[in-house]
């Protein structure tokens, strides 16, 4: 809808190639580095700040002819079907589950000795049981020096992770990162380059539209890609080219926008109204 209403090629705000913004950017670069000597990374932040687009870009690395990458993405995390991704994700041969872990390592380093570098990223990687997390560090303990586990999670792994009973993970960690919610100013530069970068010109949002998507979204790199498409949406069925209040206010009238006390209050004053019909 939008595309035919401005006359566009692309999709604002759900591009396949997202630049990564400066603390995206800063991670991977790092995540890389430290691939050089068995890296250990684990990026945290809370949902919506913007760790999925890392996954994606380290996913991106496996088109590279020097780089292997795993990706888990399922939410649902046992130990046995981890080995299996990897295990088909690496091309280990058909092999009995007794002897997955060994016939792993072999196949790391025959990737190493071809001068490729492993990324194995998990996302999600807060709904992990600290067991499998502790099986998998002395599995990667055994593969060749040039590879980077990465685990992408809330915030909560992290504390999880400075227990003392994790010890043991925890000082194995070689690089972490929290992804903190963007400044106003950095969502503003963000929304300004996706509307460049489908050809919209920067004023498609008028200045009120803009402040009341910054306040609504309290830094999230989600939501602000969420609310502002969802405005755009609103716009073109108004028939109109520039977004406004109007549309945005719109947008924000869907159920999931409104906060749990909000939508409590509604429903509370149902009855009243009932009641004094």
């Amino acid at each position: 809808m939008i595309k035919s209403s401005f006359g566009l090629t692309k999709e604002p705000f759900y591009r396949s190639d997202v630049a990564l913004l400066p603390q995206q950017s800063e991670a991977v670069d790092m995540i890389k580095i430290h691939a050089q000597h068995g890296g250990f990374s684990v990026i945290v932040g809370n949902p919506g700040v913007g760790k999925s687009v890392i996954g994606a870009h380290l996913a991106q690395l496996g088109k590279e002819r020097d780089t292997v990458v795993v990706s888990f993405t399922q939410t649902m995390h046992t130990y046995q079907p981890i080995l299996k991704l990897l295990a088909e994700s690496m091309q280990v041969g058909t092999a009995p589950v007794k002897d997955l872990e060994k016939e792993l390592v072999q196949t790391a380093y025959r990737h190493v000795q071809a001068h490729k570098t492993l990324y194995i990223v998990i996302d999600e990687a807060h709904l992990l049981d600290i067991d499998i997390l502790r099986k998998l560090r002395l599995l990667f303990e055994r593969f060749p020096k040039k590879h980077n586990l990465v685990l992408l999670g809330h915030t909560e792994l992290m504390f999880r992770l400075s227990m003392m009973c994790n010890e043991d993970i925890k000082s194995r960690i070689s690089y972490s990162k929290q992804i903190l919610p963007l400044a106003d100013q950095e969502l503003s530069d963000f929304i300004v380059a996706e509307l460049g970068a489908v050809g919209l010109g920067v004023n498609t949002f008028d200045e009120a539209a803009l402040q009341v998507i910054l306040r609504a979204v309290q830094g999230n790199l989600r939501l602000c890609r969420n609310l502002c498409y969802a405005s755009l949406v609103a716009a073109c069925m108004d028939r109109q080219r520039i977004c406004s209040v109007s549309h945005v206010n719109a947008a924000l009238q869907q159920p999931h926008w409104r906060s749990h006390e909000a939508l409590l209050k509604q429903q509370q004053a149902k009855p009243n109204r009932m009641a004094v019909s």
